[in-house]
This record gives C-alpha cells, sequence and structure tokens, in this order.
C-alpha cells in the first residue's frame, strides 16, 4: 500500500496555489509544516487512511525541484464533469495543459481523464472511471 506521495516545488506558494485548486474538491485537506505542504484525506478516528497523502516539498538535499520524466501522480474523480471543472481550475491556478479531459483509445472505455504540468513540471492526471457514465464508445 502506497502511504504517500512526494512532488518537490520551487515555489511553495505557486504549488499551494495550483494544488488547492483541485485537491479540496477531491477531499483533501492542506496543512503546513515548516513551508512545505501536506495534503491529506481526512481519516475517522480508529481508521486507518486507504489512500496516500500527497506531499508538496522543497528538496531536503537543497537543490533544485526537477520533474521526473515518467513519473506522473494521479487523482480520482468522481465524475468526467468533476474531472474537467477540476483541471480548468487547475489551470486556471498556474498549471499548464498535458492532455485535455477525455477518452484515450489506449485504456479502457471509461477511463475518462485530463493531463496537467504544476508550475514545476510535475505531470498530474485527474481520471473518473465510472461505468455507469458515458463510456468512448456509447
Amino acid at each position: 500500500m502506497i502511504a504517500y506521495v512526494t512532488v518537490g516545488a520551487n515555489d511553495i506558494a505557486r504549488a499551494e496555489r495550483f494544488y488547492s485548486a483541485f485537491l479540496p474538491s477531491l477531499g483533501y485537506e492542506v496543512e503546513e509544516y515548516q513551508g512545505d505542504l501536506s495534503y491529506m484525506l481526512p481519516v475517522e478516528p480508529g481508521r486507518s487512511a486507504v489512500q496516500p497523502d500527497f506531499y508538496v516539498k522543497s528538496p531536503f538535499n537543497g537543490q533544485s525541484a526537477t520533474a521526473g520524466n515518467g513519473v506522473m501522480v494521479a487523482f480520482q474523480a468522481q465524475s468526467q464533469k468533476q474531472v474537467r471543472d477540476l483541471h480548468a481550475s487547475a489551470l486556471a491556478a498556474g498549471g499548464s495543459d498535458d492532455g485535455q479531459p477525455g477518452f484515450r483509445n489506449s485504456y479502457g472505455p471509461n477511463f475518462y481523464v485530463g493531463y496537467l504540468r504544476d508550475p514545476h513540471g510535475n505531470k498530474i492526471a485527474l481520471f473518473s472511471s465510472d461505468p455507469n457514465e458515458p463510456g468512448r464508445d456509447e
């Protein structure tokens, strides 16, 4: 089980503007700790987290943050509409488009996804795969 995912950022304020444009809509709460950001899903007392936390941090070694080639973090949305809405919110908050929301031929018929780059170049996917929504071939 993945416990957490971390992406690096050189400008935490820009990163917070970007990630706070869509992660709260997915249920994440943000905490600041020593200048870095922790996005966590609320956990009921006595229960374990079911999804990983997401951290945005300045690199610990003091070097510049760089995006990993082939590295991507995907967040599951509740619907195709939410994918579109959150993609637009993230673009307005300083992200860049890396693939407009829609179906992709290489994935299943209900996998609806939009891709972004955060202000530091990290690749982010927002997806929905609800079988109760119209699929690619419908």
